[in-house]
């Protein structure tokens, strides 16, 4: 287990009139003072669910923290302009002194395009294209790009992000040829909180294979995952909790019965499946608790993580 971190989740799911800052300010804090390296907030700009947007929220986190890095895993980026995106990513990188973090992906075949002006066939070429244009964007003195989608001629942005030459951009996928992607061209690959310990295992050979193809040294593109997590005394009772929230989670995309992803019940429990996580290849594993987010990120660094060090 040496070498293995792990990160916390950044509460979003705010109900209307119900956001507390002095809560949200604690939290952080507590988090920072736990020794959790990075903390790491998610997108879902519709959904049923209320849930905070992450660029505010990690704009906000960035002036209540020092040190905790802060990351969203993951943008679907081909829903945005990659122009205003790398825009307010840059800015949030000078404004949190170099500590952003960045997932991306396609966002899947249950993300209603429509609803932005997308057409779902191009999904893919928006994506690759709209990466390339902001790293050229984040690395250029002047831009001049002649695209499928975008074109812009002697295009500055200025500020560059303040780490060079760009944050960390951890992808997103579960397709095989997705994580071939990932391997190409991301700097890490980050598994989904809806996939299983024996799916992710699986992700984690096809990415390490296509790194061996492309000459890429594994051990500088780190892997991890997100875990959905309930730590409770009372088994059944947790396994409860943590159901209901994923059902209530993704049953608006018509995700059903995913509970198997959570992991739940008393701390050495949680224990056992976290070891099955690292094993299977997470080096970083994102800590998700879905309900008494304060309470449950005590207890995981309390009584779980120091049985994982």
């Amino acid at each position: 287990m040496n070498g293995v971190r792990f990160a916390i989740s950044i509460p979003q799911f705010v109900a209307d009139g119900a956001f507390d800052p002095g809560g949200f300010r604690a939290y952080l804090a507590r988090a920072e003072a736990l020794g959790f390296p990075s903390a790491w907030t998610g997108e879902q700009v519709i959904g049923s669910m209320p849930h905070l947007s992450p660029i505010e929220t990690m704009t906000y986190a960035a002036a209540c923290t020092e040190r905790l890095r802060l990351g969203c895993m993951l943008f679907v980026t081909p829903l945005y302009s990659p122009v205003h995106l790398a825009k307010s990513l840059s800015t949030l990188d000078q404004l949190s002194r170099g500590r952003i973090e960045i997932g991306v992906g396609t966002g899947g075949r249950f993300r209603m395009f429509s609803a932005f002006g997308v057409d779902p066939t191009s999904v893919v070429a928006r994506f690759t294209e709209g990466l390339r244009l902001m790293k050229a964007l984040w690395t250029e003195p002047r831009v001049t790009f002649d695209g499928g989608f975008w074109q812009l001629e002697q295009a500055a942005m200025e500020p560059k992000p303040f780490q060079k030459p760009w944050p960390p951009i951890w992808f997103g996928a579960s397709h095989p040829a997705a994580l071939r992607r990932a391997a190409r061209l991301g700097d890490g690959f980050f598994a989904a909180g809806s996939s299983t310990t024996a799916q992710f295992a699986d992700q984690v050979r096809v990415v390490r294979d296509a790194l061996a193809e492309l000459g890429r040294d594994a051990a500088r593109f780190p892997i991890a995952k997100r875990v959905y997590i309930g730590v409770d005394d009372d088994p059944e009772r947790g396994r409860r909790r943590v159901a209901a929230s994923l059902n209530e989670l993704y049953g608006y995309f018509g995700l059903r019965g995913i509970e198997a992803v959570g992991v739940s019940g008393p701390p050495d429990a949680c224990v056992r499946a976290l070891r099955d996580v690292v094993e299977a290849g997470a080096e970083l594993i994102l800590l998700n608790p879905l309900f008494d987010e304060a309470e449950q990120m005590e207890r995981l660094a309390m009584e779980v993580v120091p049985q994982l060090r």
